[in-house]
């Protein structure tokens, strides 16, 4: 095995550092690197290669799921720049955004209280519209404009929208 444990995820992966990256090319390297250090082809091997392949494959599993998913990986692209965007410290988000918080959120209330399944229905197409452009922000500030700071606002920006898009997949649920 010749893999580099000190390598961060997009190397791990021979990618370059970017939000906006070709999933499909992920998912090849992935399976790539899978063939190569999966404990079933070291079942036979001695301790040390076995938990050596345990470390790596734990280790490549969390490199994939972190790039796989948009959230998560303009997240590791911040960390790598020494950012953390979800620094519990940060509260500021603009007012023009709590204002619309405040109506995604009131939306939800009284479409649940309605049990109204077409104002979920308009209210998640709203915020899945809304995320796809935060995403499109996130590949200008990260990967064209290197504008870190407005980076962190759009991610910050996209957590409170995918954890109003759980909630309203709840109200889904409590409904039906």
């Amino acid at each position: 095995m010749q893999l580099d444990f000190s390598k961060n995820h997009f190397a791990l992966f021979d990618l370059p550092v970017a939000f906006n990256l070709d999933t499909a090319v992920l998912d090849q390297s992935y399976r790539d690197i899978q063939a190569q250090i999966h404990p079933d082809k070291f079942a036979h091997a001695g301790e040390a290669e076995q938990r050596l392949s345990m470390q790596w494959t734990t280790r490549v599993n969390e490199a994939y799921q972190t790039l796989k998913k948009p959230f998560e990986r303009a997240r590791y692209v911040l960390l790598l720049q020494g950012i953390d965007a979800m620094d519990p410290k940060n509260t500021s988000m603009p007012a023009a955004f709590l204002m619309q918080q405040m109506e995604w959120r009131e939306a939800l209330e009284t479409a649940m209280n309605n049990r109204d399944i077409s104002a979920l229905q308009t209210l998640e197409k709203a915020l899945r519209n809304e995320a796809k452009m935060q995403q499109g922000h996130l590949h200008d500030q990260l990967d064209l404009k290197h504008d870190y700071a407005a980076a962190t606002e759009a991610l910050r920006k996209m957590r409170f929208m995918d954890k109003l898009l759980e909630e309203i997949d709840l109200a889904y649920e409590a409904i039906e």
